[in-house]
């Protein structure tokens, strides 16, 4: 599965604790990275910098469901049930 255009769900559900250019103490759950642009694209999409968990993170149907409303939802309730 491609990520959805415009969703960025996955720059702002989830706690990420390594160092974001911007963010060097990483951010916090619901926060959203800077790195997110206006349209909700990750400026730093295919760069170095971009952190190593970023890059590992892929999109499938489980967790983005059909919309970006479902996939807020669905990362959401992975934070709070990995962070417990």
């Amino acid at each position: 599965m491609k990520c959805r255009p415009g969703c960025g769900a996955c720059c702002i559900a989830p706690s990420i604790s390594s160092p974001i250019p911007g963010m060097l103490q990483g951010k916090i759950a619901g926060a959203r990275c800077i790195q997110l642009d206006a349209q909700n694209h990750c400026r730093l999409f295919g760069q170095s910098s971009r952190p190593t968990v970023c890059r590992s993170y892929t999109a499938d149907p489980h967790t983005c469901g059909n919309s970006r409303e479902e996939a807020l939802q669905t990362l959401v309730a992975l934070e709070i049930a990995t962070s417990a």
